[in-house]
């Protein structure tokens, strides 16, 4: 790189230099980590092509353009991520957020009675249940997880949204669900991709995003079998059930369910025509299959 640039000579060369590298999106890359630098947003950049970079601001840059070529996710560089058009912190600890997990709070949102309580199974960095406790006032939000560290984010999470109040965060996986505690509604984005798979990803995800997160057994199954089962005895009377699953997995998932003893299930497609939730009911009474 040479010594004197402005604000467009860097989005130009950097997006072209991770494209080199086999980033998509390489120059919307490019301009969210000089914004972030330059303390602009992107309309900020583009009312600011001329302006110089100065050495110390390059220097920065440099860093940061590194770090993305070796496909460290976007999200872990700048800390955060938007979902449900909130902000969320994110590290290494926890998944990314993704826009076809907001298929699953819509799901859930649309079922949860007035002054109901939810539980999300594996909260990582507390996305889905902040965006349900943020989008519904009335209810009592609790979210479990292994690690200590998605806990401690998840945590920071909810005190930045101001949700504190309403949404406990506790140590705790599907192995230690029972009927001492039942909600109305249990969410959950288990791990399931198979092993099998890892080969196959992109490296932002396969290197980067805990492991634990993503992986489930030799046929991405695992967490399911485990989960469906364990929570019914943690949902009242007219409990439900919402699993994330992956792409071709939902029919196989939806067998889980009926073999648990769940009815009315059903499944709900993302933006991109996918069945990407599926979920059961626990007791007696009507769901649409169209919600």
């Amino acid at each position: 790189m040479r010594e004197a640039w402005t604000v467009l000579d860097l989005l130009k060369w950097t997006a072209s230099y991770f494209a080199g590298k086999g980033i998509e999106n390489g120059r919307l890359d490019a301009e969210l980590l000089l914004a972030e630098i330059l303390k602009l947003n992107r309309i900020g950049l583009y009312l600011n092509f001329d302006r110089p970079v100065n050495s110390d601001e390059l220097a920065v840059f440099r860093a940061l353009i590194e770090r993305r070529a070796r496909r460290e996710p976007i999200a872990y560089i700048l800390g955060r991520c938007e979902f449900w058009s909130l902000t969320f912190k994110v590290g290494p600890e926890v998944l990314i957020p993704r826009g076809d997990t907001e298929t699953l709070v819509e799901a859930a949102l649309k079922v949860l009675p007035p002054g109901g309580t939810l539980l999300d199974v594996g909260v990582g960095s507390g996305a889905i249940a902040l965006a349900i406790a943020h989008d519904r006032p009335d209810v009592q939000v609790e979210g479990i997880d292994l690690s200590p560290a998605a806990l401690a984010l998840a945590t920071e999470n909810a005190q930045n949204l101001g949700l504190t109040a309403r949404v406990t965060l506790r140590q705790g996986d599907l192995f230690t669900l029972d009927d001492s505690r039942q909600y109305d509604v249990i969410v959950s984005n288990p791990p399931y991709i198979a092993i099998g798979e890892k080969a196959t990803l992109m490296p932002e995800v396969r290197d980067f995003e805990p492991a634990l997160a993503l992986f489930a057994g030799e046929d991405g199954l695992d967490c399911y079998r485990a989960l469906i089962p364990a929570a019914r005895g943690a949902l009242k009377s007219s409990g439900i059930l919402f699993v994330e699953v992956g792409a071709g997995q939902a029919e196989a998932v939806a067998e889980l369910f009926a073999i648990a003893g769940y009815v009315e299930i059903f499944t709900n497609r993302d933006l991109a025509g996918i069945d990407r939730v599926v979920a059961g009911r626990k007791a007696s009474g009507c769901i649409s299959p169209n919600m």
